[in-house]
């Protein structure tokens, strides 16, 4: 069993200045990565603007994916840790050598997904079941009646659920599992751990990295170009604060 440290509630921030740190250090890598979360995040906006109504189960994908893609980042924070060299090449492959654990442990993130997605269009085709309006006419109505301003508050309740369960097992669990080569049972087990012990600490965390997230869409998805690097590569530093060595 992996011991968890207790943390203050300025540790998110030093986790943000070294990630800051470690993009500096790799930014010709860490640009790659924060390039494929923007041109995720521009395809997620064009969703929106066609779609609506599959908007939150695609953020929660884009969410979701983020752990996995963010592989290669965690990867260059380890490499800058022990002095090697941080180059893009060698980071593309960070997940084989721990393969199986994180396919089983991304097909249950996945599987996660699909529940959301369910849950999500069970919601909307209920409160419109005759027919769903337009994205102009919902916010209007949204505003105007209550019957729908209780439709926002539950489709948020279910989705905090799923989000929060998501976050909870995987918080500190993809890094883990790219350093120790453990299975992905110890490092979801560990990562809730990390959350219950850390409750304050963890919720502050996943605040900063909504409100970056949220920074990145607004600005036309070029924050998420420098935004994403550092989120990732300050999960890394998380995880090394927050899950103590072996003995």
């Amino acid at each position: 069993m992996n011991d968890i440290a207790r943390l203050s509630l300025s540790a998110p921030w030093r986790w943000m200045r070294a990630g800051w740190d470690d993009f500096r250090a790799s930014w010709p890598a860490s640009l790659f990565y924060g390039l494929v979360f923007a041109g995720m995040g521009k395809a997620l906006s064009q969703v929106f603007a066609d779609a609506y109504e599959y908007v939150w189960a695609l953020t929660s994908g884009f969410l979701l994916v983020g752990p996995f893609l963010a592989l290669g980042l965690y990867d260059l924070s380890r490499r800058r840790e022990r002095g090697q060299a941080l180059g893009l090449r060698a980071t593309l492959m960070a997940w084989h050598p721990n393969r199986a654990s994180l396919g089983i442990f991304s097909l249950v993130l996945g599987v996660l997904l699909l529940l959301w997605s369910r849950a999500s269009l069970v919601v909307i085709a209920v409160s419109f079941p005759d027919q769903l309006p337009s994205l102009g006419a919902f916010l209007e109505e949204a505003t105007a009646s209550p019957e729908h301003l209780q439709f926002l508050a539950v489709y948020c309740l279910v989705g905090g659920f799923f989000a929060s369960l998501v976050f909870g097992i995987s918080v500190v669990a993809v890094p883990m599992m790219l350093d120790r080569d453990t299975d992905g049972i110890v490092a979801a087990l560990t990562s809730v751990r990390s959350c219950l012990e850390n409750p304050r600490v963890m919720a502050w965390w996943a605040c900063l990295i909504t409100i970056c997230t949220a920074v990145g869409f607004m600005t036309s998805h070029l924050g998420l170009v420098v935004l994403m690097p550092i989120i990732g590569h300050a999960t890394w530093h998380a995880y090394r604060e927050v899950v103590l060595p072996p003995p």
